[in-house]
């Protein structure tokens, strides 16, 4: 990862609210061809507060997410991560900074258990073998940080877990590697209403420790309940961006499928 030196005559950034924003997006953009996927977004992340990206298919949400991940480099534009310029070259770029983000088939190993899984990759070694107690300490730890509850024995098989539980496993994970934005693509597709709200209440857990989340998801219901903001997307462009409490459920699927809404004032702060 290359990170551009610091220029003295750049002013500090600085969110609305005048605490400076985890991550800034600053006119970021992506081509495929001559295909506009982003054009010109403008998005603050802030630390401790969930925001929820929406938009319909083709909006550019899957992009976004890929260029912040380190996936795919935008064509133009600029990121920064507390207050420094960054260029994210590979997804291992974005991991050094603390930026984990969690799939829709959150690529765990169903064979494995749930310490495995947890330290995949990352074993910890004592004395030429595996770490088995520290491994299991850790995992248990991170997990009850997070309250998570449910899960019968750390050593289940991943296999064996509900879809709730899988997303708990896949966040403990990024958190154990000190994640500071946990991006979540899709949480809560395909789980049923108890295993809902145990991954909803599982991003407010994160948040509360003041970790930054981005959600995106098609379940409106879901978003407004535990976004603190809202970013929009319409053919690629950012269609508004604000505190949650500007928006109603009308009101996005109004942005989301034309792009403008004139429902409580909604506005682009960009």
């Amino acid at each position: 990862m290359t990170t551009a030196p610091a220029e003295p005559q750049q002013p500090e950034l600085s969110s609305q609210d005048g605490q400076q924003p985890l991550l800034r997006l600053a006119g970021i953009g992506k081509n495929f061809g001559a295909v506009r996927a982003l054009h010109g977004i403008d998005l603050d992340i802030s630390a401790g507060q969930v925001t929820a990206v929406l938009g319909d298919n083709g909006a550019g949400k899957t992009t976004l997410i890929k260029c912040i991940s380190g996936i795919w480099q935008p064509d133009y534009g600029e990121m920064f991560w507390l207050g420094r310029r960054v260029h994210l070259h590979s997804p291992r770029d974005a991991s050094d900074l603390g930026i984990a983000t969690v799939y829709q088939d959150l690529a765990l190993a169903d064979n494995l258990d749930i310490v495995q899984n947890m330290f995949l990759g990352k074993e910890l070694v004592k004395h030429w073998q595996l770490d088995e107690i520290n491994m299991e300490l850790t995992a248990k730890k991170t997990l009850q940080d997070l309250k998570v509850v449910s899960v019968r024995s750390i050593r289940q098989p991943v296999g064996s877990l509900s879809g709730g539980q899988r997303q708990a496993v896949a966040v403990a994970k990024a958190i154990m590697r000190e994640a500071k934005l946990v991006i979540m693509d899709e949480p809560t597709a395909a789980l049923g209403v108890t295993q809902t709200r145990n991954v909803l209440e599982l991003i407010r857990q994160l948040a509360s420790q003041g970790i930054a989340v981005i959600v995106i998801s098609h379940n409106l219901n879901d978003v407004m309940s535990v976004a603190d903001r809202i970013a929009v997307l319409y053919l690629g462009a950012l269609a508004a961006v604000g505190p949650k409490d500007r928006f109603d459920t009308q009101s996005v699927v109004d942005l989301m499928t034309t792009g403008a809404s004139t429902r409580q004032g909604v506005t682009s702060e960009h």
